[in-house]
């Protein structure tokens, strides 16, 4: 059975995601003021988002599954159309995202996948791979490389957002390049998915200094919430 995502309205679940990023209080106040302001808007880009995706669901889930040889970890996932948030996964302990209300249904699907790939990566890593005893951040780092790299550089992808096919280095992560330059090579001629994987492990080790703003973060820190793109 193929995974389903599914784009819901959310003011409660949106406002705790702001709130584990940790954002300003300006952003909270902005929070609520867009929903009393652009409700409407959002139920619009609910719709267009979810006739979007649809068009490509079922072939994404094959390919997600064939590519990393696990299973979706739930039947069914849930993008909550944030007022201000760009992009959040979640760290491998529920079946939740988020994407900006604001974005091209069509545009909003690469990093909507890639919010899924991070938190498929992350129940992959928890359940064979957590004795490994890497940090929150050296896991953060593989697991956005590995969504870099199955959202461009395999030849499926570009039927889905052909515009937009770049394997990205100008990304607001400068200090996880050298990493990702290394493994674009490793991914590319992999064996398998947990090769990849294994392989990754043996290299960030090199890199203690991972996490979303460059700093080593302590076990059970990050994994408590959401990383901005």
């Amino acid at each position: 059975m193929d995974m389903k995502l599914i784009f819901i309205i959310d003011k409660k679940q949106d406002k705790e995601m702001t709130l584990w990023m940790k954002y300003p209080k300006k952003y909270l106040l902005h929070l609520d003021e867009q929903y009393k302001s652009s409700l409407r808007y959002f139920k619009l880009s609910q719709r267009l988002y979810q006739k979007s995706w649809d068009e490509i669901n079922n072939e994404f889930s094959k390919y997600i599954e064939k590519q990393t040889g696990h299973k979706w970890f739930y039947s069914k996932y849930k993008c909550i159309i944030s007022a201000v948030n760009p992009g959040i996964s979640n760290w491998g302990d529920s079946n939740t995202i988020a994407r900006h209300w604001k974005e091209s249904p069509y545009f909003m699907r690469r990093i909507t996948a890639h919010e899924l790939i991070l938190s498929h990566y992350f129940h992959i890593y928890k359940k064979h791979y957590s004795h490994e005893k890497l940090s929150d951040g050296q896991v953060w780092a593989l697991a956005e490389i590995a969504a870099w790299s199955l959202t461009s550089l395999t030849p499926e992808v570009k039927k889905w957002w052909p515009w937009n096919t770049e394997y990205y280095t100008n990304h607001n992560y400068p200090h996880v390049v050298k990493l990702q330059l290394k493994l674009k090579n490793i991914f590319l001629k992999r064996k398998n998915f947990d090769e990849y994987i294994e392989k990754g492990i043996k290299l960030v080790r090199e890199y203690p200094q991972m996490g979303p703003e460059g700093k080593h973060k302590e076990a059970g820190d990050i994994f408590a919430r959401g990383v901005k793109k």
